[in-house]
């Protein structure tokens, strides 16, 4: 790649606070055209924050924009940006999800009109899908809020390459693999390439780090709001990658070792299939969900959670109470209009009441446990949810499974934009409510993960194609039996 004299993106002394919490504390950030940009750090290290004042959705307390040698003086918002050809992925997706895909475009290109408008943007979607993703059989005619969760990430991302109305200088993907599977994850990957390979610029945020070394040409890490570290990503390492975020814990308990001995503690959940082959999780055991995404992984988890809720389903038994952690943060996680402390105590009012009252210091009390417990990264819970970068929402919901005391933990995708050194906290912590006698059953499309597993199970079209367990755990193993009609 070619250094233009001028970068494309200049920033400079940018910072942040919301309340008391800052966020970005004088960012000092170049973008090359034709470049493309990682951005790692933990949660909380400001990496949304500053790429949403790059796309015009928040207001910089202090520092300025030069977008191509020129500095935005004032006014700069979403619509500036999209003028200068900046178009984002957002973590936490941004479609409207009462509109149909094709609708989804037209709100980013507002030049789109007339009587013809809506056949312009099927041609635009379709072209953009089918170019990033081949094979994805997205109908552009879809209500967006139908499709599943790695659906409406393809379409999001698909909107953001389209062009219309300007002319596209850089895509921001914030967390943009989160909810794909690995097919779909590596067809955008190559197609990052071949956008920058002519002249595109793109900043990719994400916490699987293997991509980010794999597929960038320089990587910046933040840390507690300020850049800590730019390199190459030919010379860098993963370890010298955590080592930089500082992300320096000890491994989750369990890994690398003998995990909890629960082969003959008492069944918990069972799901059995038409195929004779059965799901079966143990008091104390932590089991494992993986395949290609949208294979059954989770319908079998919703399927528990109905039985558990009284629901009667064939073949399938759960024994105690059940918590449900869904994949799908924004739309089935967090109350957005409530505080943190709110968020994580919801399921538990009745215990929490005294003479049929909310007792708020009881409330408190529990939020500010599990706040600490977890690692919450928030100096108050009584913030709003959103103050939360979504690593840390995402901790949330898994301490408001926590303390919810049910028996069963069943967990949809758990760490979706979660940092490293927060997966090893989130583990540790799973570990010990496995040890604790809790059954936990995690889906994920993410091979370390089912490392914490003691058994996994893995997903083709709707059936279980294998068992295996940890000792025997390959990554060949996992693949093979993901694609069970070439096997």
């Amino acid at each position: 790649m070619l250094k233009a004299a001028e970068p494309l993106v200049r920033l400079r002394g940018i910072a942040r606070r919301f309340g008391a919490v800052r966020a970005l504390a004088g960012v000092d950030l170049d973008i090359e055209a034709g470049e493309i940009l990682g951005i790692v750090g933990h949660n909380g290290a400001g990496k949304s924050t500053l790429m949403q004042v790059l796309a015009g959705t928040v207001t910089p307390d202090e520092g300025t924009i030069g977008i191509a040698g020129q500095i935005e003086r004032g006014g700069y918002d979403v619509r500036r940006a999209h003028a200068l050809g900046i178009n984002c992925v957002f973590q936490e997706l941004s479609l409207c999800p009462n509109l149909r895909v094709y609708e989804n475009v037209r709100i980013l290109h507002h030049g789109l009109s007339g009587l013809a408008w809506p056949r312009q943007a099927r041609r635009l979607i379709r072209a953009a899908l089918d170019g990033i993703f081949p094979g994805n059989a997205i109908d552009t005619d879809a209500v967006v809020g139908d499709l599943p969760i790695g659906r409406r990430q393809m379409v999001e991302i698909a909107r953001a390459f389209t062009e219309h109305d300007h002319r596209l200088r850089l895509v921001i993907l914030d967390e943009p693999t989160s909810s794909l599977g690995a097919r779909a994850a590596e067809q955008l990957l190559q197609f990052t390439r071949r956008a920058a390979a002519g002249g595109l610029a793109c900043v990719f945020i994400s916490h699987r780090l293997k991509e980010i070394l794999a597929h960038t040409d320089r990587v910046a890490v933040l840390r507690d709001g300020q850049v800590v570290a730019r390199e190459d990503a030919a010379v860098l390492t993963e370890a010298r990658l955590v080592e930089h975020m500082g992300a320096t814990g000890g491994a989750a308990a369990g890994a690398g070792g003998v995990l909890v001995a629960a082969a003959a503690a008492t069944v918990r959940a069972e799901l059995a299939f038409p195929d004779g082959k059965a799901l079966t999780a143990r008091a104390g055991e932590v089991v494992g969900l993986a395949g290609l995404d949208g294979h059954g992984q989770r319908d079998a988890l919703l399927r528990l959670f109905a039985v558990a809720q009284g629901a009667e389903a064939a073949g399938a038994r759960v024994a105690g109470r059940a918590a449900y952690v869904s994949g799908d943060r924004p739309r089935e996680g967090v109350f957005p209009l409530w505080s943190i402390g709110h968020n994580l105590t919801i399921g538990l009012l009745a215990q929490l009441a005294r003479a049929g009252f909310l007792a708020p210091r009881a409330e408190r009390t529990l939020a500010d446990h599990w706040r600490s417990r977890l690692g919450i990264r928030t100096p108050d819970v009584a913030q709003p949810i959103l103050s939360l970068s979504g690593g840390n929402q995402q901790k949330v919901l898994i301490a408001r499974a926590f303390a919810s005391g049910a028996e069963v933990l069943l967990l949809d995708d758990p760490m979706r934009g979660v940092d490293v050194g927060t997966k090893r906290e989130l583990f540790a912590a799973i570990r010990d409510q496995a040890a604790r006698g809790r059954t936990v059953l995690l889906y994920t499309t993410e091979m370390q993960e089912l490392e914490h597993c003691d058994r996994t199970y893995v997903f083709y079209r709707g059936a279980i194609t294998e068992q295996i367990e940890r000792e025997a755990l390959t990554e060949e193993r996992v693949l093979r039996a993901s694609f069970a009609d070439a096997a």
